[in-house]
Formats: C-alpha cells, sequence, structure tokens
C-alpha cells in the first residue's frame, strides 16, 4: 500500500498534496456491504445516484388488476361500511374476461315475434318447426327443441321472443335462422317460451333496462360478428327470470314498449 501511495503521490505533482491527502484517507477506509433495514413487506429498492431509496410496495399490491396502479389503491379500514354502488357502476357488470355484459347485450337483435304456423320435424322426433314473422318481409323458418316440453297446439298462432341475428344453421335439412328464448328450470324438466306483453308489436326489437336505454341502444351486430366474438355466448349466462317471471339481464329488465318481458311461471331460472 505504502508503495501504491508513493506512486500516486509522485504522479501526481503540483497542487498533488490534496490529493495525496485523499489517497491517504481512503487507505484507512475498509469498505463494507451496507446492511439494508428488514422490512416484514416486500420492498422495492430505487437507485438515485448515490442515495437508494426503499418503497414499500402497497398491502394491496398482489390484489390489484394489471392495470391498477398501487400506489393509489385505497383501503377499506378506514371505514366500517363500504362505499354505495352507483347505478354506473351497475352497469359496467363485466364478466370473468373483464368484457361489459350489457354492452355485449346491446350487439343482440332480440324481436318480438308470431308463430304463424308450426309442425312436426320430419327427421328430428324432437324438433318442431316454425314459421315465424319478425316484422320482416318474409317469416323466418326456425326449429325448436320444445316437443317434450310443450304441445303443438299451444305454440301455434303465439307471440314469441326471437334471438334474429344469429347465424343460420342446418338442423337435420332445414335451415334455420334464429332461436326462441325461453326459461328453464335446474333440472330442465320445465321449460316455458317468453312472452311478449300484451299489445307488443311484432318485429319491434326488445332492449335491456330503462327508456333511456333503448334511446341508446346501437344497431345489432351481424351474425358473423355475433359468432366471432361468441357473443351470444357471453351474454347468456346472465339471463335469467326473477321472483316475479320476469326476464332479466342482471339487475336490466328485458322490455318492450308495452312493458317488459316474462316467463308464464318460472322464477330464479335460465334463460337460453
Amino acid at each position: 500500500m505504502a508503495t501504491t501511495m508513493a506512486a500516486g503521490a509522485t504522479i501526481l505533482k503540483g497542487g498533488g498534496a490534496r490529493m495525496h491527502a485523499l489517497f491517504s484517507t481512503f487507505s484507512s477506509v475498509s469498505f463494507r456491504s451496507p446492511r439494508l433495514p428488514l422490512s416484514r413487506s416486500p420492498s422495492t429498492i430505487t437507485k438515485t445516484g448515490r442515495v437508494l431509496l426503499f418503497r414499500p410496495h402497497h398491502p394491496l399490491s398482489f390484489c390489484t388488476s394489471p392495470t391498477s396502479n398501487p400506489e393509489t389503491v385505497s383501503t377499506t379500514s378506514e371505514s366500517s361500511s363500504p362505499a354505495p354502488t352507483s347505478s354506473t357502476e351497475k352497469d359496467n357488470v363485466k364478466d370473468e374476461n373483464n368484457i361489459n355484459v350489457k354492452d355485449a347485450a346491446n350487439l343482440l337483435d332480440i324481436r318480438v315475434g308470431r308463430i304463424i304456423k308450426a309442425w312436426r320435424h320430419e327427421e328430428a322426433d324432437s324438433l318442431y318447426v316454425e314459421e315465424v314473422d319478425v316484422g320482416e318481409a318474409e317469416p323466418r323458418i326456425i326449429c325448436s327443441g320444445l316437443v317434450k316440453y310443450m304441445p303443438i297446439d299451444f305454440i301455434q298462432d303465439k307471440k314469441v321472443v326471437v334471438l334474429a341475428n344469429l347465424k343460420p344453421r342446418n338442423m337435420r335439412g332445414v335451415k334455420s335462422s334464429g332461436m326462441l328464448l325461453a326459461a328453464s328450470d335446474a333440472s330442465h324438466e320445465t321449460v316455458e317460451l317468453l312472452e311478449p306483453p300484451e299489445g307488443s308489436v311484432v318485429g319491434e326489437r326488445i332492449w335491456f333496462g330503462s327508456e333511456e336505454d333503448k334511446e341508446n341502444q346501437p344497431p345489432p351486430a351481424t351474425p358473423n360478428q355475433i359468432q366471432k366474438k361468441k357473443i351470444w355466448e357471453l351474454v347468456q349466462p346472465h339471463l335469467k327470470t326473477d321472483a316475479s317471471f320476469i326476464a332479466m339481464l342482471g339487475e336490466h329488465l328485458m322490455q318492450t314498449s308495452a312493458g317488459v318481458v316474462k316467463s308464464r311461471s318460472l322464477k330464479n331460472a335460465n334463460i337460453s
């Protein structure tokens, strides 16, 4: 060390006294790894020039969504009662993939229809074939698996609820262009067609929610979009009847201009 210090002093002549003192000071210092204070929660170490800053993670950081900023999340320990849920939050119910179900439902073309006539499918014992007026120039042909649940006379000349923007399907040689919506119990032993209220106009598009929701209803998606984005598969699990037999999407009523859509007798039932 003495040899090294001497060499340093020789090289730095002329004002080298200060450098010599500096080297001498360093020669007496032993360098050790700094001891970091222990923390019970994970910490983030930020190196900013000469200073190490310690930023403890927010205690809820592992419970926030990927887009959340943990620094801005507040805990509920400061208040014993949760914050009230606004109507906007209710409208923004999302599924497990963070997709707004109400927005998706607004893309469905659900209409008031009327069965003009119905008959048994010649190649499928479980199917009825219905000719259904949905307010278009020509009635649609729709196949429904309702044979074991209701007699054919019951559905003749009956007003129904039709999902009209599905891609047509070939069902045992018959092209089916739509689907009749029905409620069913948990065991699927009882099935009832959804019924538009008295005075509903054939061809009217049905909506979910208030009159304001009706006014803001976007145009329906195309059948290709419905299939590609699996919109019906996303919405259907959220469709049920309530304790008063009313068809609902979450907390939103299924409505026509004449009133709410209902099942005849099934409450808290699935709709498909």
